[in-house]
């Protein structure tokens, strides 16, 4: 009996790496065929950020376009067609994230589902192992909505608007994959998988301490940099200060560089020194 297991067990890894395989030669073959010029006229035109990466990030970000795009199951609610547009929009700026981490392509996502406009979703039966990150309250409108071992559920024009506008600082896309993010190691709890000890004593440090600021201003009523939704709890601020340092890096800096330090190191991106290239950018940041 020993030995039938051995076996069996053997017989599981060689299935795992053939599948791994496969899905890697796969992975390669969309990658090889050339980026699409209208794919990146949607880009251009609908993520800002875009426009301040560095060549060698544009074709690394089109190859995990190619990918996400391909892989993912995509549903359009609410009457909404789904067009290239929408995927390539939406896939750019949840790809943007991944530029400089060890990914598998948001493996915690198989599927998409995108409504045209703000919405309160029917109910839906939640799976035994999904734990919803958003409203709880089935009456409540809302923009976006993450899944822990479910789908991410999206606005449309939402994020178009928050694509073509960073400086305000709102960018639901970002938002919800960056809880896809954190619910990488299973729990949705503001702090995603990381490097090592010292990375993880430095996150905790700085976020607790920033997290606990929000909380006094949003219990004082007092305006912060950060969106008082962060403070909802360790979660939601981590996915508030991701959209924060993508769209409004410079304010992040300024009122919190530790704050931005973790996310940077985190990230593997720095956007601040990509929006001191670009003097549009720049200035937008600075009002």
């Amino acid at each position: 009996m020993k030995m039938l297991s051995i076996a069996s067990h053997y017989l599981k890894k060689e299935e795992i790496c053939m599948f791994d395989w496969f899905r890697q030669r796969r992975r390669k073959k969309l990658t090889e065929v050339p980026f699409p010029v209208a794919w990146v006229e949607i880009i251009t035109r609908n993520v800002a950020h875009y426009s301040m990466l560095e060549d060698a990030e544009r074709v690394h970000l089109h190859a995990l376009i190619q990918v996400f795009l391909a892989e993912k199951y995509w549903e359009g609610a609410g009457d909404l067609q789904l067009d290239d547009e929408i995927r390539v929009t939406v896939s750019a700026q949840a790809c943007l994230l991944l530029l400089g981490l060890s990914h598998n392509y948001y493996r915690n996502v198989q599927s998409i589902i995108i409504y045209p406009s703000t919405v309160v979703p029917p109910q839906r039966s939640v799976g035994f192992f999904e734990n919803p990150m958003g409203p709880a309250d089935a009456e409540e409108p809302i923009l976006g909505q993450a899944f822990l071992q479910g789908p991410v559920i999206l606005v449309w024009d939402a994020a178009l608007h928050g694509g073509r506008h960073p400086e305000l600082g709102h960018n639901v896309i970002y938002h919800e994959f960056a809880h896809k993010l954190d619910m990488l190691d299973g729990a949705a709890d503001g702090t995603p998988p990381l490097r090592s000890r010292s990375e993880y004593n430095d996150w905790v440090n700085v976020c607790s301490h920033e997290y606990t600021r929000l909380k006094h201003d949003a219990t004082m009523d007092k305006k912060s940099f950060l969106d008082s939704y962060g403070a909802t709890n360790e979660a939601e601020f981590f996915a508030v200060a991701t959209e924060q340092f993508f769209d409004r890096p410079q304010k992040l800096k300024d009122q919190a560089p530790d704050l931005y330090s973790v996310l940077q190191q985190y990230y593997r991106q720095d956007p601040y020194k990509r929006a001191m290239k670009n003097k549009q950018w720049g200035n937008k940041q600075s009002n």
